[in-house]
């Protein structure tokens, strides 16, 4: 029996991938206890970075500052192409006055903030908040704009708020290239054959929600912050697709151009890439 410590985000394509493993769908023949916690990206990020799960979701630009300590796994990435942050405002505004806007971000470690900055790196004003209280953050005035993400992108322009920039169509027009945002990491000292069986398994639990899943599992919405099926399956669709049951070569390129440029960027630092990056 292998007792493991999985962090996961409460976000629908989490919940999706993981609800056949953690709820005991498949017959994987293994011994396996997760001790499964929730947290938003920013808290997973951190506690990643503090080495505290040995399984865990992680923003791809955080992966970059622990791969001394994890390896991404190639089942459960989220991955794809028109998926990437959005910069949203109350008043129209342009790229080119964003430079001294007050701007809401969902955390400095996340795969939003770095592209923010390699696509804008005059924006300087920025302040962390959790990626659910950024709308509200703009509506009240604390902040000018905001860098969103997750299921946010399907319910700012409900409240009034406008699209400055679409930083996945950036991304996608400069590398053509689909956005890696997220990642599933294990902790390197685990013997090889369990880190390969986590991989296995999550592919599986991937395909049976897939495949054997008619309907938004009680698990998935329970966790959902937004309880509106229609935004949860957005969320799925969007952010769920065949790179996330396997990466494959385009996935894995899309990955190690991310890492390149933003060494090249000055972002994150070329001894932090550790090898074999892949498990």
């Amino acid at each position: 029996m292998y007792n493991l410590l999985l962090h996961i985000s409460p976000c629908p394509n989490d919940t999706f991938m993981f609800d056949a493993w953690i709820n005991h769908r498949l017959n994987d023949g293994f011994g396996w206890n997760l001790q499964t916690y929730f947290y938003d990206i920013k808290t997973l990020n951190e506690l990643a970075i503090k080495h505290i799960p040995d399984i865990t979701k992680l923003s791809v630009f955080a992966a970059s500052q622990v791969l001394s300590n994890y390896q991404i796994l190639t089942s459960g990435a989220a991955i794809g192409y028109k998926n990437g942050p959005l910069i949203i405002s109350k008043k129209p505004l342009t790229v080119n006055n964003i430079s001294n806007v007050r701007l809401a971000v969902p955390g400095f470690n996340t795969t939003a903030y770095a592209l923010l900055k390699f696509f804008f790196p005059q924006v300087r004003l920025c302040k962390e908040y959790f990626f659910n209280e950024i709308e509200d953050a703009i509506l009240n005035h604390e902040v000018d704009a905001g860098l969103i993400i997750h299921e946010t992108r399907f319910t700012f322009e409900k409240k009034g708020l406008f699209k400055i920039a679409d930083l996945g169509e950036m991304w996608e027009k400069t590398y053509r290239l689909p956005l890696p945002l997220g990642v599933i990491a294990v902790k390197r000292s685990l013997p090889d054959d369990v880190k390969k069986s986590m991989n296995d398994l999550l592919r599986k639990s991937i395909l049976y929600a897939f495949n054997e899943q008619a309907s938004i599992s009680n698990f998935v919405s329970t966790h959902a912050q937004i309880k509106d099926d229609d935004v949860i399956g957005q969320h799925i669709r969007l952010y769920v697709n065949e790179m996330s049951v396997e990466l494959g070569k385009k996935g894995k390129r899309s990955i190690q151009v991310f890492f390149q440029q933003m060494i090249r960027a000055s972002l994150i630092k070329k001894e932090n890439i550790q090898y074999p990056v892949f498990v």
